[in-house]
């Protein structure tokens, strides 16, 4: 297994059935239209990361751009010396804010990626995503097969998964520079780049994001380049 993002040493075969799949492998992973239990939806503590594609379509969805979300559904969290935000939750069953009074999800169709997954979780293995079963997760009984492709439920899954792998890439190479470093300096401008361009300024809705996601990154590592001599 490659480095992750946050570089937890997790043994999967604790916490999976012992397979790795891929997008067009079955697994058993359906709720069958689950009545909404919500369990998934409640004491996730500040587990549910988001990417810049979840902000997109978080913003798609509720017509909010992102400093409203931040400012109302979201937190934000240092992530091994990254400031990543989070879905917030509240009340005593640390309930996310998007459940209705049925514990059903009010923005089920622009729901985050993480969010998408589950039970599944992900890993990264020679520069390919692969998924694998989280066996104690979903108290829900008797789940269906489904095509893990079908479950993510995302248009142009591929295109989606090239953008997962260079997020997560991107990511641990800026951990890896911050942490040669050492430079409070460094971190901070870092941060504030991340934050600004991929969490705060609005997204063109009309436009396409993975495009609008490049054009951004570039100017991130343009930015880091001309100040720090080097590129990620």
């Amino acid at each position: 297994m490659e480095r992750k993002l946050m570089k937890r040493d997790i043994d999967i075969n604790d916490i999976s059935d012992g397979r790795l799949y891929s997008l067009n492998d079955m697994v058993r992973a359906d709720c069958n239209d689950c009545p909404g239990c919500s369990s998934c939806c409640r004491g996730m503590g500040e587990s549910i990361i988001l990417d810049p594609r979840d902000i997109f379509q978080m913003s798609l969805g509720t017509g909010k751009s992102p400093k409203e979300l931040l400012e109302t559904y979201l937190e934000l969290q240092v992530v091994e010396g990254i400031i990543l935000p989070h879905l917030r939750q509240e009340g005593e069953a640390e309930a996310c804010l998007f459940l209705d009074a049925q514990g059903r999800c009010r923005i089920h169709a622009f729901r985050p990626g993480i969010c998408r997954l589950f039970p599944l979780g992900r890993i990264y293995e020679n520069q390919e995503v692969k998924y694998f079963l989280q066996i104690h997760e979903c108290p829900k009984p008797s789940k269906g097969k489904v095509k893990v492709k079908k479950w993510l439920d995302v248009p142009e899954t591929k295109q989606y998964e090239q953008f997962i792998l260079e997020w997560h890439y991107f990511l641990l190479d800026l951990q890896d520079e911050m942490e040669r470093r050492a430079d409070d300096s460094f971190q901070k401008e870092v941060n504030m780049l991340l934050l600004q361009l991929f969490f705060l300024c609005p997204y063109e809705m009309e436009r396409d994001f993975y495009r609008q996601f490049q054009e951004r990154k570039n100017q991130v590592q343009q930015a880091i380049t001309v100040n720090y001599s080097f590129r990620v």
